[in-house]
């Protein structure tokens, strides 16, 4: 049976084919000649001062509501990711070396690690903050202050230098990150070191996973609908100091394995002023909550062990729920973004199977590569790409961008998808009306997806953190990398 919101989405063009007879009718009619309706019209008709005064007002009036209710196109203006330093880098030998001091007495669990780390995608130039690389650990408050501090107050210079915006200038302050939320907000943080206006409107997004950056997006576009003339920042990062796990839980483990440090600034805008200069428009933001189901709620969630060391566990549902969660995504964005006979094509995959009644075919996946140039997907891992690979069809330099940043950045979870879409630009591939689907997966379970067009070329940047390495890449990643 098929789902409920697809059977929605559909609807409009079962509509259109149900009005294939009607139209055929229509066009049999036949209709007097063109002069006939010109002189009755001519002669019956006759208009004075007031009515056509009135006629004017409400022409007036009619254009003006059809502009106002437009949707204010969201511009993304431009955005900056933090690059750690070298003094962070943490190579397969030293995560190694850490971890068998660490788990001195749990043998199993080190070597667990070892193998995920050898079959993980990452690369030897990963970073993580020095407090996770004392020996044991030392996941302290202020060094977690610090760790913020440095990444966030890094994309912000960057962004700011970028652009040659004021802190003052900006509207609206949204910033995401799931695990670490301290009092006073990091956006307070932001605003009290950047010394923003107080009517700045702020929001602060906590335990939303991975997929919080396009939710943030979603909801600076939202305000920005609402407030004409503004600018909005949207700050992704994820703060690991707080958050290293220090027991022997295999589940719980994984994460240490996968997360890096990583974050981006984003400047979104609605002003004219960008129609031309800004990099990306918005096209379309769906989002995907599957937490109604027991087991996609429960999938990935912060817990305390047996010996009381909290961490993130991940469940052996994790892939099918993120399968069934993208099923559900696109199934809505599909309409928004398929050319109309990949859409046709679905439609009848649909009729067919309904009327044959057979539930064991396999579903039609409609071409994607015929609706998007480039493909940013989240790097939780490559599990999550090759699935998304196999799901959708697509071929390894479409997946090409998120194996990278993988590789080069690990899992820095919702600023994975601005890794990626830099890795494009520092390539030089982004051309003006290429299209972008960026692919977050996270806690809860969510499946989010946006769409941007390329609004100019993208001129091959010479900074950023792709800027010392991008002529090595893309590289060779076997399977397992011996440790």
């Amino acid at each position: 049976m098929a789902p409920k919101s697809l059977k929605q989405n559909y609807l409009k063009l079962g509509f259109l084919f149900s009005l294939i007879p009607i139209i055929t009718i229509i066009l049999s009619i036949e209709i007097p000649p063109k002069q006939y309706f010109l002189n009755h019209f001519n002669s019956s008709i006759h208009f004075t001062s007031p009515q056509i005064l009135y006629s004017s007002f409400l022409i007036i009036l009619s254009l003006t509501l059809f502009i106002m209710s437009k949707p204010r196109t969201t511009y993304l203006v431009d955005y900056a990711l933090y690059k750690p330093p070298k003094s962070f880098r943490v190579s397969f030998a030293g995560f190694v070396d850490h971890t068998r001091i660490t788990l001195t007495n749990e043998p199993k669990s080190h070597n667990f690690l070892v193998k995920i780390l050898q079959r993980s995608g990452l690369g030897e130039e990963t970073c993580v903050p020095p407090a996770l690389q004392y020996i044991p650990p030392c996941p302290d408050m202020n060094l977690a202050r610090e760790e913020a501090e440095l990444v966030i107050f890094s994309c912000m210079d960057t962004l700011f230098h970028k652009t040659g915006m004021d802190p003052k200038d900006v509207d609206i302050l949204i910033l995401n990150c799931s695990l670490y939320s301290p009092t006073p907000s990091l956006t307070a943080m932001v605003i009290n070191k950047y010394k923003m206006r107080s009517n700045i409107k702020s929001f602060n997004l906590s335990g939303m996973g991975c997929s919080a950056g396009l939710i943030s997006i979603d909801l600076a576009k939202d305000i920005l609908q609402n407030y004409p003339n503004s600018n909005a920042i949207v700050i992704s990062t994820e703060i690991l100091t707080l958050n290293y796990y220090l027991g022997k839980e295999r589940a719980m483990l994984l994460p240490n394995c996968l997360f890096r440090m990583g974050g981006a600034a984003v400047l979104l805008s609605n002003k004219r002023k960008y129609i031309r200069n800004a990099k990306y428009k918005l096209s379309h933001l769906v989002r995907t909550h599957m937490g109604s189901d027991d087991k996609s709620y429960k999938c990935v969630s912060q817990e305390e062990d047996s010996e009381g060391y909290s961490g993130i566990k991940l469940s052996i549902d994790l892939m099918a729920v993120a399968g069934e969660a993208l099923k559900t995504n696109i199934s809505a964005i599909g309409p928004l973004v398929l050319p109309i006979t990949e859409q046709f094509l679905f439609v009848y995959w649909v009729i067919r199977n309904k009327i044959s009644n057979s539930k064991g075919n396999k579903p039609y996946v409609p071409d994607f590569k015929k609706a998007f140039e480039h493909f940013c997907i989240h790097a939780g891992g490559r599990a999550v790409i090759d699935e998304l690979k196999k799901s959708l069809r697509l071929t390894e330099e479409h997946v090409e961008a998120s194996r990278m940043a993988l590789h080069r950045f690990g899992n820095t979870s919702s600023s994975s998808l601005w890794y990626e879409l830099s890795y494009i630009e520092a390539k030089g591939r982004m051309k003006k009306g290429d299209r972008v689907w960026q692919i977050g997966f996270g806690s809860g379970f969510k499946c989010n997806s946006a769409v941007w067009k390329c609004n100019r070329t993208i001129d091959t940047p010479v900074d950023g953190p792709w800027a010392d390495c991008i002529d090595k890449y893309p590289v060779c990643i076997p399977e397992i990398v011996k440790v």
